[in-house]
């Protein structure tokens, strides 16, 4: 897909013009209000007309806005119909697992070194990393047989069959060169620092702007904000101690550990999310595909794959494989 075509911003737009205001749609799409509107100038910079009238008390769509929405709705349109193409399960007999990245760099190794000795002639897997939302939807358009999301927030899932697993904190980690040596902060100490954190959308990301906004605190606050879709990233430059990152435990629990990485808590910060596994209906019944779900859920029973802070390489990359 080419860069400039954020099929995210263009759902955002389309979003904006039904609800008529940032702020609920902000809302709907757990993300800040000001990231609604930089997505939002940056399809109008890009197509080069003003796509919202905002002179209203109700935000719509301009002339050149609504072309964009109908073009728009069609090729999300098309998007999901061929994500739904080439992901259909294969002939043979085969897995198509999608999880958050967090989750994959922590237990995907373990869990695949499982199966591997289980199923060593096993040929057809396929890994996704996604945002939680998008793997829901996954589930739900047929894309992925078995699914695990980090969350923090309730999804209506009914339709799937779902086992809870055990959960995560998110914290705050800083390097010892920060000299931050206590576990309890306020977020006035932790303010005049960079911050790196993931994309909109993803867990951590979602439960850090949740808990700013239960505060009545701003973003803007901290030093800067930086957004890195690489954890390999994110992790190497708070161990150089160049800020924090506000991250999954079970992703740095070993750099916790070795005390190459200290973790901090905010009062009135909500650090705890929730786990679950999600199996499709849709999926047949399979020995392989049990075996798989029982790696899944077994995987608690054993150390997590963790990262090397010497090196600062993460064990899985953060990219779809299919062997």
């Amino acid at each position: 897909m080419v860069q400039c075509m954020k099929t995210e911003y263009l759902q955002t737009l389309i979003d904006l013009v039904v609800t008529g205001n940032f702020s609920r749609t902000a809302d709907n799409l757990f993300i800040t209000q000001s990231a609604v509107s930089r997505r939002i100038k940056f399809l109008e910079e890009q197509y080069g007309y003003s796509l919202v009238d905002r002179s209203g008390p109700i935000l719509i769509a301009t002339d050149a806005g609504r072309i964009v929405i109908e073009k728009a709705e069609k090729m999300l349109q098309l998007e999901s119909d061929l994500l739904a193409d080439l992901r259909l399960p294969s002939p043979k007999a085969g897995i198509i697992f999608c999880c958050t990245p967090s989750f994959g760099v922590s237990y995907l190794p373990d869990i695949m070194k499982g199966f591997m000795l289980l199923k060593p002639d096993m040929s057809e897997l396929k890994f996704f990393f996604e945002t939680p939302d998008k793997v829901v939807d996954g589930m739900r358009k047929g894309l992925y047989q078995v699914g695990v999301i980090e969350h923090n927030e309730d999804y209506e899932l009914e339709e799937f069959e779902t086992f809870d697993l055990p959960g995560d904190e998110v914290l705050f980690v800083s390097s010892p060169q920060l000299a931050l040596t206590s576990e309890e902060m306020t977020l006035d100490q932790l303010t005049c620092f960079d911050l790196y954190t993931r994309k909109e959308g993803c867990c951590s990301s979602k439960l850090f702007h949740y808990n700013m906004k239960k505060l009545g605190r701003d973003c803007a606050e901290f030093n800067r904000i930086i957004y890195h879709d690489d954890l390999h990233m994110i992790i190497c430059s708070v161990l150089e101690g160049n800020g924090l990152a506000f991250i999954s435990r079970s992703v740095v629990d070993k750099l916790v550990n070795e005390g190459a990485l200290r973790t901090h808590r905010v009062t009135g910060f909500g650090h705890a999310y929730k786990r679950t596994l999600i199996i499709s209906g849709a999926s047949p019944s399979s020995p392989l595909l049990g075996n798989f779900i029982e790696e899944i859920r077994g995987v608690f029973n054993k150390a997590p794959a963790q990262i090397d802070a010497s090196s600062c390489n993460i064990a899985f990359v953060n990219q779809p494989f299919a062997p």
